[in-house]
């Protein structure tokens, strides 16, 4: 069992070495903030995407979930480190990315990854701010004959988005982080 306590206290110290920023920003729903949460640099820093996809697998252990992913590209690197990580604590995941748009070549497929109908996922984002890309994802995977059974993204900016997503899809955000736990 991975000291989770520990684990969570230097993720939450990279958090703000690396991605918290203070400024004048405009986020995805065009929203303007004075604060920003850039976690690819988190996410795409080793210790960080390692600290984060065990954090993620220990909870996909105790939800009994075999595969993750979400929209690209916030989603990728955490849905790549899970896979990665997984079969080295013995607990193999599959990984998924959901497209913005339905690929217009090849095998045209919205979803990229190997899973079959039925299959109960869980989606997951680097941050939530208004739920959207949670929401299109777990969209696209009902379509797609995919289960969305959880929700996680690695900070919740505590802005209506984990309502959002439980309004519009019936999941219950876990964050490993959310903003007041943060700054509290």
């Amino acid at each position: 069992m991975p000291n989770t306590k520990a684990m969570r206290l230097r993720l939450r110290t990279l958090l703000f070495e690396k991605a918290y920023l203070t400024g004048d920003f405009v986020l995805s729903s065009g929203k303007h903030s004075a604060h920003y949460f850039d976690c690819r640099r988190v996410t795409l820093d080793p210790e960080g995407l390692a600290l984060a996809s065990e954090l993620l697998i220990e909870k996909m252990r105790q939800a009994s979930l075999a595969a993750i992913g979400g929209l690209a590209i916030g989603a990728d690197p955490l849905v790549a480190g899970v896979v990665a990580t997984s079969l080295r604590l013995d607990y193999p995941i599959n990984g998924f990315i959901v497209r913005k748009e339905q690929k217009q070549h090849g095998t045209g497929k919205k979803i990229e990854g190997s899973l079959i109908a039925g299959t109960k996922v869980a989606i997951v984002d680097d941050v939530v701010t208004s739920g959207g890309s949670i929401i299109e994802a777990a969209n696209s995977c009902l379509s797609e004959g995919l289960e969305p059974a959880a929700a996680y993204a690695l900070v919740d900016r505590e802005e209506g988005g984990a309502e959002e997503i439980s309004r519009a899809c019936g999941l219950e955000l876990e964050p490993l982080f959310k903003y007041s736990e943060l700054f509290g």
